[in-house]
């Protein structure tokens, strides 16, 4: 089957969220940047479109849920590594007020206090659950995070670190998966279709 990673469109900064959970929605541009997701997989005959059940995922997935008059399938599993946090700070403001973490994630590694190993494994077995779910020629599209993307492609493809990648909002990612177990990835953070949207700041890991 083929499996569609798409990483969120740009969410709005939260601090201090009043339930102590950050779960932003998306910018604007953010919101832009969302609907191109509809033109970029033009085409495509999709037969699932799952999304994780954080706010800036939902969101990302909305116009390209009404283009195709589908009710994506919500999986818990599938959200980031920050998920519980009270606060949410983008990417392009991560360097200045999360030096540590920003370095870290520059290197491949996870924020020091995210247990890695358990966020992976979660992480690989919510996407390959999708997989599991649709086999055969199915396309199933998912909308989740860096982190799980990138968690996902690590194991794929047998990458030392858990954030091998730089991933841009709404980037798509493509991977093959066979029965046997086997996954080719075919395409890593194509971005041609939000490319005037992505602003100046660096890509997340």
């Amino acid at each position: 089957m083929l499996l569609i990673l798409v990483r969120h469109a740009e969410p709005e900064r939260l601090v201090d969220a009043p339930d102590g959970r950050a779960d932003p929605g998306l910018t604007t541009r953010g919101g832009e940047q969302a609907v191109r997701l509809v033109d970029a997989l033009d085409g495509v005959a999709i037969d699932a479109l799952v999304t994780s059940s954080m706010r800036r995922a939902k969101d990302t997935a909305a116009p390209l849920a009404a283009a195709r008059g589908v009710e994506p399938d919500v999986v818990d599993d599938l959200r980031e590594y920050d998920a519980d946090r009270d606060s949410y700070v983008p990417v392009s403001a991560m360097a200045a007020e999360r030096p540590d973490d920003w370095e870290r994630m520059r290197a491949g590694h996870l924020p020091a206090h995210v247990d890695a190993e358990a966020f992976t494994a979660r992480a690989v077995a919510a996407v390959d659950g999708v997989v599991a779910a649709h086999p055969g020629h199915a396309t199933a599209v998912v909308v989740a995070h860096a982190g799980v993307v990138n968690a996902y492609l690590s194991a794929a493809l047998g990458i030392p670190v858990p954030l091998p990648f730089p991933l841009d909002y709404v980037g798509v990612t493509r991977v093959l998966c066979s029965r046997s177990g086997r996954r080719r990835v075919r395409t890593v953070n194509e971005v041609a279709h939000v490319a005037d949207l992505l602003g100046d700041g660096p890509p997340a890991g």
